[in-house]
């Protein structure tokens, strides 16, 4: 129990900075509701129990190769993210509701699960709490691994449904025209984390 409370930990500290996801997360929140910026979190916790079955089953071969293609990974999370900054911006109110790039449910959820899964940054991130935690080490089945991988999904699910909520929380006191200057703002951001993305691939 001490070690899956460890893990849920490490998804959720590994989750819990607040990027692009989490920026993203918020917008989908104040636009389309909680569920929407939940599930847009479930993308991403998804995508950190892959990494963290990487590194639960020792694929250190299969890490190594991803992170020898961070030119291309930045390259394409770094442009989906521009895609999604851009079109975040050029969004505009239509009565009480406002459009956003989402495309329900799935297309949330599956945004964001793409886009952390192109995110070099995750590998390291796991690879060295991996290291930090003694994962590493001798001894470990196939049970013990599986218990890591659902104790970083639940871990990094809890802060989504956390960011979600408080940013749910707003929806009410949002007119149209504040969920304007919100796509606007929050799309700049998101541009701006694409463009960085970009830049740091070259």
């Amino acid at each position: 129990m001490s070690d899956f409370l460890k893990w849920m930990l490490m998804g959720f500290s590994i989750a819990a900075p607040v990027g692009p996801i989490g920026v993203i997360c918020i917008r989908r929140s104040l636009t389309d509701g909680r569920m929407d910026g939940f599930v847009t979190g479930l993308g991403a916790a998804t995508a950190d129990a892959v990494y963290g079955a990487i590194a639960a089953f020792g694929l250190a071969m299969f890490s190594d190769a991803l992170v020898a293609q961070q030119f291309w990974l930045r390259l394409l999370g770094g442009g989906f993210l521009c895609y999604l900054g851009i079109r975040a911006m050029l969004i505009t109110p239509s009565g009480t509701a406002v459009e956003t790039d989402s495309g329900g449910l799935l297309g949330a959820y599956l945004s964001t699960l793409g886009l952390t899964l192109t995110n070099p940054m995750t590998i390291l991130s796991f690879a060295a709490v991996y290291a930090g935690l003694g994962l590493g080490e001798g001894g470990r089945d196939l049970a013990a691994a599986g218990w890591m991988v659902l104790g970083v999904f639940i871990g990094s699910a809890l802060w989504w449904l956390l960011l979600s909520g408080l940013a749910s929380l707003l929806r009410a006191k949002v007119t149209p025209a504040v969920l304007v200057w919100v796509n606007r703002a929050s799309g700049a951001v998101i541009l701006a984390f694409g463009v960085v993305a970009l830049v740091s691939a070259f």
